[in-house]
């Protein structure tokens, strides 16, 4: 031991400290890869962190790497990273030395190769898909003549002159201008904002609210078009309750935005023609439907002529209308005279038999039989009054009759011997109710006794009340020093609650409550 102690007292090996010695490995892992690329699948990627910074690790099928994006580089990155996504990173090498790792920061990060991009790309569109996003029953119909576009495009290039151009040539109408990046970082959130902002436009305000969207830009590689691609801005497009036409890159060229707007362009040209219709041809459309609604309109009056010459040939002439009524008139005026002739004749036929039935002597003969009639109704008049008053003669005799002393006494004597016996009837009657209530008073009376709480009291039982008089039927309501009167069979005493509170046992007979049964104390006399 002492030869082991001694060899390693005198060696000549430097030594280190752990924190030297991490810090001498980290200053030669940077210095020798400084700046790498490293291709891997991307591997545990939750998001970025609540600092902004994003970790997660490069991996292939043999080794594992540690990686890092800060909060500054994640803002510039062209896309954001994907868990199971094969990339090209390129960054520097370092270490941690609070874990004993090397790891490296990333500055730049791009997909290794289109393949992959394809890949992420298709998976997102079969994901969206499955949401509905693409469903063509969403998709509306566009305006036949929008009054406002507006426009979602960038305000430098060439895409928003040929969007101009093609308008004022077709059909000038306005234009907003919704100025975006269409290619980097910031590419998706601000065609997204820019398409929910047209959205939130109200309508009749002091900027006008677009009858459709156009969202386009020029032709470009994958990775130039991949802002279009992004989950944001196809959510924007499928929300969006303006119809919307997708005109992103060329013919062949597609992108995510596309399957969401409710219709594709090949080119933003194509876009500007789908737009709006040509004036030019819409003119000419409507000259020709003026000139055929004048045509059927000339021809209608010229067959409505034909038709009213003809009818009017098949009516007849007014002289033939009226030959008949005059003949009947004619007719007539030839024998107006000969029948007021007849007429004349039978009225004074008339005239003259009326004039003989008014003589003088006709008369006397009318008057001499209406007096024989009076004298006859008189006659009878009068033996009918003298047979009704002989009648009421009679019945007034009658009646002075029963008026007198033997026939009133007889007529008393057995009013009297009614009243008597009714008098009889009413005392038997009056007695057998008497009793009956006597007898239902004394079965009540017994029960009310029965009941009484007084016989309770004479048990040997108590009834405790508070200082209003009320009886008390529970403890709670005897808290220590309150005063309560207690009622006896013979009177009634004043007292005051002290001691404890009782629960269980049984307290002595001369101290127990019929209306408590639970306080128990000493009672003092008030």
């Amino acid at each position: 031991m002492q030869d082991v102690a001694a060899a390693a007292g005198g060696t000549n090996v430097v030594e280190y400290t752990v924190s030297e010695l991490s810090g001498a490995l980290k200053r030669t892992v940077e210095e020798a890869f400084a700046y790498v690329r490293v291709r891997g699948e991307i591997s545990g990627y939750r998001g970025p962190h609540s600092s902004g910074h994003a970790y997660f690790a490069l991996k292939d099928d043999r080794a594992r790497l540690e990686a890092v994006v800060w909060r500054t580089a994640m803002a510039k990155l062209p896309f954001k990273p994907e868990e199971g996504l094969e990339v090209i990173a390129t960054g520097r090498l370092t270490t941690y030395p609070g874990s004993s790792k090397y790891q490296i920061v990333i500055e730049h990060l791009e997909p290794a190769g289109a393949g992959a991009l394809m890949a992420l790309l298709d998976e997102r569109r079969r994901r969206l898909e499955a949401e509905g996003l693409f469903a063509p029953e969403r998709k509306r119909a566009l305006p036949f003549m929008p009054r406002v576009i507006g426009v979602v495009t960038s305000p430098t290039g060439a895409v928003i002159r040929d969007i101009r151009h093609r308008i004022a040539d077709r059909f000038p109408v306005h234009l907003l201008v919704w100025p975006v990046r269409v290619q980097g970082e910031t590419c998706g959130a601000e065609v997204a904002a820019a398409i929910l902002g047209f959205n939130d436009i109200e309508p009749g305000g002091e900027i006008p609210r677009p009858d459709l969207i156009i969202v386009a830009r020029g032709g470009g590689s994958l990775e130039d078009l991949w802002g279009f691609n992004e989950e944001a801005v196809v959510r924007a497009a499928a929300e969006s309750d303006i119809p919307l036409i997708s005109a992103v890159g060329h013919e062949t060229d597609w992108t995510l935005i596309d399957h969401a707007s409710d219709r594709r362009a090949p080119t933003p040209t194509g876009a500007a023609e789908m737009a709006v219709p040509v004036k030019a041809d819409l003119h000419a459309f409507i000259s020709g439907l003026n000139a055929r609604l004048a045509a059927a309109s000339s021809r209608r009056l010229g067959d409505g002529r034909r038709a009213l010459a003809g009818l009017t040939r098949a009516l007849p002439s007014i002289d033939m209308l009226l030959a008949l009524p005059r003949h009947r008139l004619d007719d007539a005026a030839g024998q107006l005279g000969r029948c007021l002739e007849v007429a004349i004749a039978g009225k004074r036929r008339s005239f003259g038999e009326l004039s003989g039935a008014l003589s003088p002597s006709h008369l006397d003969g009318l008057l001499k039989e209406k007096r024989a009639d009076l004298r006859h109704v008189d006659t009878r008049d009068r033996h009918a009054l003298d047979a009704f008053l002989s009648l009421r003669r009679q019945r007034f005799e009658r009646a002075v009759s029963n008026l007198r002393p033997h026939a009133l006494a007889a007529r008393s004597q057995e009013g009297r011997c009614r009243v008597e016996a009714l008098d009889g009837r009413l005392a038997s009657a009056f007695r057998l109710v008497q009793t009956r209530r006597a007898d239902r008073l004394a079965t009540l009376a017994r029960v009310a006794e029965s009941l009484d709480y007084r016989r309770v009291l004479q048990r040997g039982y108590a009834i405790v009340r508070d200082a209003e008089d009320r009886p008390i039927a529970s403890v709670d309501e005897l808290a220590m020093g309150t005063p309560f009167e207690v009622e006896l069979a013979d009177g009634r005493r004043s007292a005051i609650a002290t001691g404890t509170h009782r629960s269980a046992g049984r307290a002595p007979r001369s101290r127990r409550s019929a209306a408590t049964g639970a306080t128990q104390g000493s009672l003092f006399e008030a």
